[in-house]
């Protein structure tokens, strides 16, 4: 009989076994995934840990659980949800795994490529579930879009990710911070991963806009802290119909069979453009419980998640292209990298 906890716990039918989740860092982000575990079924919040053990005990009262230190955290759980800074994601999923530990971890992967690539490995050779906290993918209103994809012939992707930090203060670049999502998601869409990449930014940061360029389709991507209004905005482009996705109500329209026609009124000219508009039934929720949902249950069943190491592996490099695109030569830039026939080297390096 084994005496391994964690052993018996995997050894339960799929149906039967009761998981116990820990959360590494209980910030704003977190002290969600503490919540959200803490109501689901058939798993138990066994305990939270933060550098800030004040924070640390209040979320760990809050939710009715124990405030840990990382040692005792990892032997007492099944899964962790990672929600600490980047620069220490490597060095933390890396430890969980190390424990035997089933690993969500709030993206990017790592703060390298090579440090995703490394993590992912380590999940492989270990048999663990290593799911990237791309949380878009669990929108309904995106997983509506991706039932409907098999059936249409994209052109082109359009995503606007605008709107002032709820945080004034909120550090780092939207690249990285915001256009990551839609990075993932237009990646996901298309099940495919971009060639080439042109990108341009300002206002130190906080705006960037970028193509990427698909085998048969192409992406605009847009976000900014400064524009002074909150959207979150996919739009398909295909050739049998467009579909608009809204990311905040969770809602999708699909128009199809638009044509414009002038009428004459009493011998003037009007003109009148009409379409069919269809309203899909999206199944609204909160997406950030589908998606612990589904880390669970991948763990629960050795499943291979949702959004895989690879799949963050690939936002994040990505990400880290359109970023130096959208930087452009810094003071440090020696003068040889700054014509425009390095630009157009820079726009290829996906493709290379």
């Amino acid at each position: 009989m084994s005496t391994d906890p964690k052993a018996d716990a995997t050894t339960e039918s799929a149906t039967e076994a009761q998981l116990r989740a820990g959360v590494i860092g209980v910030g704003s982000m977190g002290e969600n995934h503490a919540r959200v575990y803490a109501g689901l079924p058939r798993v138990e919040l066994a305990g939270v840990t933060d550098h800030d053990e004040s924070v640390a005990d209040r979320v760990a009262g809050e939710y009715g659980t124990e405030s840990l230190d990382l040692e005792t955290l990892l032997d007492r759980c099944d899964v962790v949800t990672v929600a600490v800074p980047t620069h220490a994601h490597y060095e933390t999923v890396s430890t969980c795994l190390d424990a035997g530990v089933h690993v969500l971890v709030e993206k990017p992967i790592a703060e390298t490529v090579e440090q995703g690539r490394r993590l992912a490995d380590q999940a492989r050779e270990a048999g663990l579930v290593l799911q990237v906290g791309h949380i878009e993918r669990f929108n309904p209103a995106v997983q509506t879009i991706e039932e409907l994809i098999d059936d249409l012939d994209v052109i082109s992707i359009e995503a606007e990710r605008l709107g002032p930090p709820i945080d004034r203060m909120a550090p780092g670049n939207v690249v990285h911070d915001l256009m990551v999502h839609d990075v993932d998601v237009v990646g996901s869409i298309l099940d495919d991963r971009p060639h080439s990449v042109a990108a341009m930014g300002t206002d130190d940061g906080q705006y960037a806009t970028a193509t990427v360029e698909y085998d048969d389709a192409v992406a605009t991507l847009t976000a900014s802290r400064v524009t002074q209004k909150k959207v979150r905005r996919l739009a398909v482009t295909a050739r049998e119909c467009f579909v608009e996705v809204d990311y905040l109500d969770q809602s999708v329209l699909i128009h199809r069979d638009s044509y414009p026609e002038y009428l004459s009124d009493d011998g003037q000219p009007r003109y009148r453009h009409e379409s069919v508009v269809e309203r899909p039934h999206v199944d609204t929720g909160e997406p950030l419980r589908y998606e612990l949902e589904s880390f669970v249950e991948a763990a629960r069943t050795a499943s291979e998640p949702e959004v895989t190491a690879e799949d963050g592996i690939a936002a994040l490099e990505t990400v880290q292209l359109i970023d130096r695109l959208a930087s452009g030569p810094t003071d440090e830039t020696p003068d040889d990298e700054r014509s425009p026939e390095r630009d157009r080297e820079r726009e290829q390096e996906v493709e290379a």
